[in-house]
């Protein structure tokens, strides 16, 4: 049995489930903090960029999941489901702290922002490509829809991890290594994933 084998025969034993409950906690870790008043003098701001932030990180999980795969053969597809739906739960209380506490649920000031802020505009689009994989992130979805439709609506997946790391890295006034580094892990994810595609292709 080759090492590849091996882990996969331990992974199998490990349930998914548990990517449900640990993967908010660090989010709820931070509201808490906010709600407490120990985030520093902006409390709100950094609240807002650890969500985006964790969301960003679940969305790369996910894309690193066929790489590994197809690199190592080590199978950590079980997984991909519930790293998904949490990289969702972080973008969609991103964008609620954004709407309810930053900009008072004014509808008018939200429509200002999105048509005026680019960085904005591209976040919004990566929340509406993200919201149709977490409403057919399950079983029921994928027998209703058949594998072929459901597949081509989760590469939604890779325009919302684009549009997630060109959000993060026009959200900053400077250049920070954070948004640099994530921004070319997408990237360079992205294009490994082309790369294949064209690879089939030309055979």
């Amino acid at each position: 049995m080759t090492l590849p084998q091996r882990i996969n025969g331990v992974l199998r034993r490990i349930p998914a489930w548990p990517i449900y409950i640990i993967g908010p906690v660090p989010g709820l870790w931070v509201f808490w903090l906010a709600l407490n008043n120990r985030l520093g003098p902006d409390p709100l701001q950094v609240l807002e960029h650890s969500l985006g932030e964790r969301a960003l990180q679940f969305i790369i999980l996910t894309l690193l999941i066929t790489p590994i795969l197809r690199l190592t053969r080590v199978s950590l597809l079980k997984f991909r489901r519930s790293l998904g739906v949490v990289a969702f739960i972080y973008v969609l209380g991103h964008l609620l702290t954004w709407v309810i506490l930053d900009q008072q649920l004014s509808l008018a000031a939200i429509w200002t922002e999105i048509v005026k802020r680019p960085y904005i505009t591209i976040g919004m689009v990566g929340f509406l490509a993200m919201v149709p994989l977490a409403v057919t992130s399950n079983n029921l979805s994928v027998r209703r829809l058949g594998p072929a439709l459901w597949r081509r609506i989760h590469k939604l997946a890779y325009l919302a991890a684009f549009a997630g790391a060109a959000h993060y890295l026009l959200l900053v006034k400077a250049w920070p290594t954070e948004p640099i580094v994530y921004a070319a892990i997408v990237v360079s994810l992205l294009a490994i994933r082309a790369w294949w595609a064209f690879s089939r292709r030309a055979r």
